[in-house]
């Protein structure tokens, strides 16, 4: 979002945030990190985790809304039209 570069740098939240889930941070990246994105006006934020082989994606652009998805599957970003990863394909 350009309207958030300033001779600062980036100001406000960012738009998306792909995170790696680790057992110590599972609490604060599945339920703090994820309340204060939603609050701070991250509009996407996906948890990856190794250890289940899931990804769980959170929008939270008109309503609050999570879908979890396996490491197999083809998931399209819900703010950057023709954005895809297969996270399996990216550990290759």
């Amino acid at each position: 979002d350009k309207s958030k570069l300033s001779d600062r740098g980036c100001e406000g939240a960012p738009d998306f945030i792909i995170e790696i889930v680790s057992p110590s941070s599972r609490r604060m990246d599945y339920y703090k990190k994820c309340t204060l994105y939603a609050e701070s006006g991250v509009r996407e934020y996906w948890i990856v985790n190794p250890m289940t082989e899931t990804v769980q994606v959170y929008s939270f652009e008109d309503t609050e809304d999570s879908t979890q998805f396996s490491f197999d599957d083809s998931i399209a970003s819900g703010i950057y039209d023709g954005f895809v990863i297969c996270i399996r394909e990216l550990l290759k």
